[in-house]
């Protein structure tokens, strides 16, 4: 609990049991955290056996492998349901560090905001942890569009620590997110649709054999998600287009995610 809120630590887990148990002994030697949620996605490993060993954890299995965007759906309802007020994703690959934790959920329980990111390009850390040169360009080239296009100004959209309140999570449409890897970036652009303003910290961050990653083809897919979600943001903005993931907000009551 953090003031009296609910601290949720969701993972969406695939093939991650070599790294599952030090992500989740520091999860919980952080303060606030009052259960984890994992959900595997068809992993071909014992990921969720061993999860299903651990103490204050859940467990949701999808029988069939969904894509990590269907698997952030499933985190955030199960969440929800079991009354978290502070969600954080973790993922379980211990390529983020559980440390910065109490800083997230302080930043969202202290109702400073409703979304924070724990940023790799902030401090220059994504290099220094042994980001491969071309994602770092990527990334760098992606932000710069997104934020003329999206008119923010975050360092990086495609960290995978975030943390979020439970305000938020009832107000955005997920569902009519993709399944896949934009999911992540899809998310961030309803986020800044419905006004809230994002906060980013700096995160330190692990390449490893054993820590989760795309490969070049899927990420020249995402890349390209990224600046049609961001094209559909702008038109959306500019009243060229309708879209349902970015409704007009005098309807977004109507149309929040259930």
């Amino acid at each position: 609990m953090y003031r009296d809120k609910k601290v949720v630590v969701v993972m969406p887990a695939y093939n991650a049991e070599k790294t599952l148990l030090q992500t989740y002994e520091e999860v919980m030697a952080q303060d606030y955290v009052d259960l984890i949620i994992l959900v595997d996605d068809a992993s071909r490993d014992y990921t969720a056996t061993m999860a299903e060993n651990l103490a204050n954890v859940i467990v949701y299995r999808h029988e069939v492998n969904k894509g990590y965007g269907a698997n952030q759906k499933s985190c955030y309802k199960i969440a929800l349901k079991e009354g978290a007020d502070i969600v954080v994703m973790v993922h379980p690959d211990y390529q983020y560090t559980p440390l910065l934790i109490p800083a997230m959920v302080s930043m969202i329980g202290n109702n400073l905001y409703h979304c924070v990111l724990g940023s790799r390009i902030l401090g220059g850390y994504a290099l220094k942890g042994g980001m491969p040169i071309w994602k770092y360009i990527s990334n760098r080239f992606l932000t710069f569009v997104e934020n003329i296009l999206l008119g923010a100004k975050l360092s990086e959209y495609h960290t995978g620590y975030r943390a979020f309140s439970k305000e938020l999570l009832e107000k955005l449409p997920l569902d009519v997110n993709s399944n896949d890897f934009v999911f992540d970036n899809q998310m961030l652009a309803q986020i800044i649709w419905f006004g809230y303003t994002i906060a980013e910290i700096s995160c330190p961050t692990k390449y490893f054999g054993e820590a989760s990653s795309i490969n070049v083809k899927r990420s020249i897919w995402y890349g390209l998600g990224c600046l049609a979600t961001s094209t559909e943001f702008f038109l959306a903005k500019l009243n060229l287009t309708t879209s349902r993931r970015f409704p007009p907000l005098s309807n977004s009551k109507e149309i929040a995610w259930q």
